[in-house]
């Protein structure tokens, strides 16, 4: 059903796109019909790019992943564009059937008008699309920013006053993200010197064989309470998760399938839980609350690793402190991150429900178009503190 509403859309979005920057803007000849088969041809590897890597691997997908989803970015920015045009071109079309001087013919006076009004559309369009997209594509592929973040949390022993943790999501590995992105994503977590790390869900796009290699600098990951993993949506759209988390769990990183942990500072301690992503139910596989939280202790609070910040609720009515997300790439490209504000109670930072607080990070990568805009990249440091009395 995804599959079949994603391609009714992405064809009313091209024929639009035809209508607007094809149609309107030539006459009938060779123009035209070297314009539309453009225009196909980008079409045909947009469609390429979505579904080839899922049947035939990401590991050659690169030389038309790549053109395929720069134009996803585009195609969208032109269709925002033009569609926010459309006000100004309807009052306009008074100017292009105005009444001729006696000089000019009638006919070619309205078409010379009309042809004018399209091509400065899809111009001023094109400019916009193309300056968006660039700007985009270079936040994207550019370092994720460090953020530092304060935390406070009821029942915290000084003892974990200052407790770094390391909040990476979202990095999805793939046709257009590889080896060299998870050496720099492992170099600035590093270089934070986190006391732990918490990686949760979407780091890859294809299975151990086509991108272990892409992943295996996560093994370097150095923090003193060691790393932990939960499962994100993608985690369960590559065919054997379980072969995931054995590699995590070979690399030194601990996943946490609807269990939870105890970190220790002395007599110290703080509860660490985490569940399974939502997807996970089609594999009898999804999130369990009660398994998680079962058995914590009751000496200090509770963080709780969860892929999408909506289920904050749940945590929220089980009294967990502080809920740990990712998912939503804080929106990835404005202005849509209206729509996924729909989805999720939080885009990105802190936030609170009940009295469990949310952390959402935007993600160290992305996902489709290699684009970002409004919405960078990061990785995140947690500096736990006790709450005030």
């Amino acid at each position: 059903m995804f599959i079949v509403i994603l391609g009714a859309v992405l064809a009313l979005m091209h024929v639009y796109l035809w209508k607007r920057l094809v149609k309107d803007t030539t006459r009938p000849g060779r123009t035209r019909w070297m314009l539309t088969t453009a225009l196909l041809g980008l079409a045909g590897l947009l469609v390429a790019a979505l579904f080839l890597p899922r049947a035939f691997g990401p590991a050659d997908a690169g030389w038309y992943a790549w053109p395929g989803y720069v134009w996803f970015g585009v195609a969208a920015y032109l269709l925002l564009t033009l569609l926010a045009l459309e006000p100004v071109r309807l009052v306009l079309r008074r100017w292009a059937r105005r009444a001729p001087q006696p000089w000019q013919p009638d006919e070619s006076t309205e078409l010379s008008r009309r042809l004018f009004l399209a091509r400065a559309s899809a111009a001023a369009a094109g400019a916009a699309s193309v300056g968006l997209v660039g700007f985009g594509t270079a936040t994207a592929l550019g370092p994720p920013d460090v953020l530092r973040v304060p935390v406070r949390l009821r029942n915290l022993d000084p003892a974990f006053r200052g407790f770094r943790i390391a909040v990476v999501s979202d990095i999805h590995l793939g046709p257009l993200l590889g080896r060299t992105h998870t050496e720099r994503i492992v170099g600035l977590i590093n270089e934070a010197s986190p006391d732990m790390v918490a990686i949760v869900g979407d780091v890859i796009d294809g299975t151990v064989a086509e991108l272990g290699s892409a992943a295996a600098p996560l093994r370097d990951l150095a923090a003193r309470e060691g790393a932990f993993f939960v499962t994100g949506n993608h985690e369960y759209f590559v065919g054997d998760t379980d072969e995931w988390l054995r590699e995590m769990e070979r690399w030194g990183i601990q996943p946490l399938r609807n269990e939870n942990t105890l970190i220790r500072r002395g007599a110290a301690v703080f509860n660490l839980a985490g569940v399974n992503d939502l997807a996970g139910k089609r594999d009898s596989d999804g999130p369990d609350f009660d398994r998680a939280l079962s058995g914590i202790s009751a000496d200090g609070p509770t963080v709780l690793l969860a892929h999408q910040p909506v289920q904050v609720e749940e945590a929220a009515a089980r009294g967990v402190d502080l809920q740990l997300s990712g998912h939503t790439h804080g929106g990835q490209m404005w202005p849509f991150h209206y729509l996924v504000r729909t989805a999720q109670p939080s885009l990105a930072g802190l936030s609170r429900v009940d009295d469990t607080q949310l952390y959402v990070t935007r993600g160290a990568g992305f996902w489709g178009p290699p684009v970002r805009v409004g919405a960078p990249p990061d990785i995140t440091v947690l500096s736990l503190e006790g709450v005030k009395s």
